[in-house]
């Protein structure tokens, strides 16, 4: 099912008859055969509006009560289950009252066309969100209901309803918009004609710009870079030189002869960055464009006829403005001008205007010589040096020799010295050199002597044929010297694009990268080294208006917007990757693009890597919700259950109790407390890990001390403990540890078979201490050993009076809470053996720990209550039968020695 389309009818005021013309609309689709219904139309007890809702088939409305109160909004469920093929919804910016489906009526319609219903709306343009403080600022009045531009912006068609504001007050006047009590104090406040003027310029400009999108769109998807003059484009060429800030008033002047003319003022640099422009004027320049409602841009290019074109065609501008060229008359042996050249290659569609200003004709200087940026300044210094001065002293040693080498030989030497020339400057120094080598040898070695004249022809072809050896090596040189920058640049941007190719199939983020960067960090640290600049920023907004917000960002004192920055690379609609350090040159932009594309991939796939994440832990979370259900549906209600009949049973007047069967119902609910106790007891343990906010204290204690004690919860025959008087003391909570151990040895009794006895074992190893509890029961294959310790696993066949599934899970956090790690193992013979490998602490006895086996006892017990989070009172150990001296001593144990869930949830102190 495809998504419906949003056809908007967007007021410049109220008023102006928007409902009227989607309901026109809807009347010339039924008359078509379209199936159109009403969903929401408000006719504000407007007569003509009513009227053109007779013969419309309306949705029932929702009736909703707030706050006294009865009030109508759309039924979405309605509209849905209709399913109509158009829906005419009015007034899209609506808040709907609480209770409604979804808060605006925006989110209405998106659930329409999410439904492959095409929707007609109306909205105001002071609606729009992004407008809201210019209108306040016109108006006065604050716009409560808003609407997203970005969802207006998302329509398929918008249609401009207008009218003048003349007209708009004279409606009124009439009663045609509000009831005649309301009249005057509208047209005398929000109705005044300035309002409805800016309301209205405000208005069109908003669809301009919508229309100028659609234009870019299209061109762009069709390939057309031929000027469409559907808008004065005026594009004003600047050197930097003072004549630029009367270029930019000029065009000023001429777009203001054009309706909605647009100026673009564009400075273009050469690519090694040599330039005679002035920052200071330029600065001046760009502030002149703007305070005149122009744009300024900075290109890069080499030949600026051409670049200058690219530009303006790329931009659909229509004029061009130029400066008389500022050269002197000879300067022109050396080219057209750019002017010239504009104007020759300009074509039919673009318009170049060339306008005089003072500083025509007064020369700009030779333009820099281009070698030096492939070769750089050391080699074409040295280069001039050999290829003038070597010659000059060659002729000096050459004329003070007695021997006559000849001339063949003579014109050799000179040849060499313009070939290093030309390996070390280039082409400029290399023809300098053969020119000033040739005059030399026809001086003084070519008779007659110290004349400019060659007497045998001979000669003259050998001079000619050295000058033209010269230039062909030089030319070579040159070439190769250019082919090996190109070389040099296609490798690295191989290089570059390889890393992009393979950062592609990373992982949304990388804990390897230093300081635990993101990809994305990684990334545009890239971009900063690969064009050596200062810092380098992904900025992103929400909407076509919105503040621009860093999404990342390296490098110090990164641009907050895309204008502040050197260098801009838009990425999408609402992406950039701003550089700020210098200008690139316009071959680099190829690679940066490339760059900014990955940048968007990298945030994006960021993105759903943590929604991933959040994903799975919202079906975690789930999964555990379901099972604790589960368990309190059954696993919970179960001992309940026995409890109220035990207690219904001894309440009861009708029958008479014998002692034993009292003790019997007794014990009954005092078993079933336990079990309740112990569930309620893992499942708040469970919790607590899940959260995070278990907090371990953490102390040397030996393991003599709490083992016995997580013990009491089993049969006393049911157990084998061995514990070696030279174990070393373990680095754990007291009280943690019990309650892991006391879950993992009732596991094992629960699943040892009967007459079978658990084995609880310890033994150091080295910095660690090992507690192991064998039993002999049925076992658990490899492929379950990991799944047992998830919480609400059972394994194998365990009734469900058997528990929720939650003991190991628990005693599995709480030890690794204290740092140690629980793994499930094969018994030789057959069975299970539970290994809790715990830290060894510092040898010595456990600090604070009373001395004889009754004082240990009671502490360990205070410390098994308080790990489930017994409130002071009447302990279990005092419902078995100890003194009000034992209980008061475990409670003053406990508040020393065992960590209580307030601590936990508190930290250390």
């Amino acid at each position: 099912m495809g998504r419906g389309q949003l056809r908007i009818y967007l007021g410049a005021a109220p008023g102006v008859g928007k409902t009227y013309a989607m309901l026109s609309e809807a009347h010339r689709r039924l008359e078509r055969g379209a199936d159109c219904v009403v969903g929401f139309v408000e006719h504000h007890d407007r007569p003509r509006t009513e009227v053109m809702l007779h013969g419309l088939e309306e949705v029932p409305r929702r009736r909703l009560e707030y706050r006294g109160a009865v009030f109508t909004e759309m039924d979405v469920d309605a509209v849905l289950a209709r399913r109509p093929a158009v829906a005419l919804v009015d007034e899209l910016a609506h808040t709907n009252v609480p209770g409604s489906r979804n808060a605006k009526r925006w989110q209405d319609v998106e659930e329409l066309l999410r439904a492959g219903i095409d929707v007609v709306s109306t909205v105001n343009i002071q609606h729009l969100e992004s407008l809201g403080d210019v209108v306040e600022s016109i108006t006065g009045v604050r716009q409560r209901e808003t609407v997203p531009d970005e969802v207006v912006r998302r329509a398929d068609q918008i249609e401009l309803v207008d009218m003048s504001p003349q007209a708009l007050r004279r409606r009124m006047a009439h009663g045609n918009v509000y009831q005649p009590d309301r009249v005057d104090a509208a047209l005398s406040n929000y109705f005044r004609p300035g309002n409805l003027t800016a309301l209205r310029e405000l208005a069109l400009l908003w669809v301009a710009d919508r229309v100028d999108e659609y234009l870019r769109e299209y061109r762009g998807e069709h390939g057309i870079r031929t000027t469409w003059q559907a808008r004065e484009r005026i594009v004003v060429g600047l050197t930097g030189g003072p004549e630029g800030r009367t270029l930019i008033r000029r065009a000023a002047r001429l777009a203001e002869k054009g309706a909605g003319g647009e100026v673009l003022a564009v400075y273009i640099s050469a690519s090694d960055g040599l330039t005679s422009a002035s920052p200071k004027e330029l600065a001046l320049q760009r502030t002149l464009i703007e305070d005149l409602g122009g744009t300024f841009h900075h290109v890069i290019g080499d030949r600026v006829p051409e670049a200058l074109l690219e530009f303006a065609r790329g931009v659909n501008a229509t004029q061009i403005v130029l400066g008389s060229s500022r050269r002197r008359p000879w300067q022109y042996l050396f080219g057209p001008g750019v002017g010239a050249t504009v104007a020759r290659e300009s074509g039919p569609d673009l318009d170049v205007h060339i306008v005089t200003h003072e500083e025509a004709a007064r020369g700009r200087g030779l333009p820099a010589a281009r070698p030096g940026a492939r070769l750089g300044r050391t080699r074409i210094v040295a280069g001039w040096a050999v290829g003038i001065a070597g010659p000059a002293l060659l002729a000096l040693l050459l004329t003070h020799m007695d021997a006559d080498p000849g001339l063949a030989n003579e014109m050799l030497l000179f040849l060499a010295l313009t070939v290093a020339a030309a390996l070390l400057g280039g082409l400029l120094p290399a023809l300098a050199s053969a020119a000033f080598g040739s005059l030399l040898l026809n001086y003084f070695f070519a008779p007659p002597l110290h004349r400019l004249t060659i007497s045998d022809p001979d000669n003259i072809v050998a001079i000619v044929v050295f000058f033209w050896v010269a230039s062909s090596v030089a030319s070579v040189v040159d070439l190769a010297a250019r082919r090996t920058q190109q070389a040099a640049r296609l490798r690295a941007e191989s290089e570059i694009l390889s890393f992009l190719a393979g950062s592609v199939l990373r992982v949304g983020v990388n804990p390897a990268e230093p300081g635990g960067a993101s990809t994305l960090d990684a990334l545009l640290e890239r971009v900063r080294e690969t064009f050596a600049m200062e810092s380098v920023a992904l900025l992103e907004r929400d909407g076509d208006v919105g503040p621009w917000v860093p999404a990342g960002s390296v490098g110090p004192h990164p641009a907050s917007r895309p204008e502040d920055a050197d260098v801009d690379m838009p990425v999408g609609e609402h992406l950039a990757l701003a550089l700020s350090g210098r200008v690139l040159p316009a071959e680099d932009r190829r690679v940066l693009s490339a760059f900014a594309a990955q940048a968007a991939v990298v945030l994006e796939r960021q993105r759903l890597v943590d929604e991933a994440d959040r994903a799975r832990r919202l079906a975690e979370g789930n999964k555990i919700r379901t099972a604790l259900l589960a368990a309190v549906s059954h696993d919970l209600r179960t001992p309940l259950a026995g409890i109220k009949a035990s207690v219904s049973s001894l309440r009861s007047d009708d029958v008479e109790w014998s002692e034993e069967d009292r003790a019997e119902l007794l014990a009954g609910i005092e078993e079933g407390a336990d079990r309740l106790d112990h569930v309620v007891g893992n499942l708040l343990d469970m919790s607590r890990l899940r959260t995070g906010t278990v907090t371990p204290l953490v102390r040397p204690v030996g393991l003599d001390e709490v083992v016995p004690m997580a013990l009491g919860g089993v049969p006393a025959d049911s157990v084998t403990l061995d514990l070696p008087e030279n174990l070393p003391l373990v680095e754990v909570d007291p009280g943690l540890l019990e309650r892991a151990v006391a879950n993992v040895v009732e596991n094992a009794v629960k699943y040892s078979p009967a007459g079978q006895t658990v084995t609880v074992a310890a033994s150091a190893l080295g910095d660690r201490v090992e507690l192991r509890v064998v039993d002999r029961g049925p076992g658990v294959p490899d492929e379950a050993k990991e799944s047992i310790f998830e919480p609400f696993q059972r394994h194998g066949d365990a009734p469900r009076g058997a528990g929720v599934g939650l003991g190991l899970a628990v005693a599995r956090g709480f030890t690794e809470a204290v740092g140690g790690t629980l793994t499930a193992e094969d018994t030789p013979g057959g069975g299970l053996t539970m290994v809790l490998t715990l830290r060894a602490g510092a040898p010595g006895p456990a600090a604070a720990v009373p001395d004889g086996p009754r004082a240990r006892a009671q502490a360990h017990a205070q410390a098994h209550a308080q790990a489930h989070g017994q409130a002071p009172g009447r302990t279990r150990a005092q419902a078995r039968g100890q003194t009000g001296e034992q209980a008061d001593q475990e409670q003053a144990d406990r508040q020393v020695r065992a960590p209580s869930r307030e601590q936990e949830k508190a930290g250390p102190q």
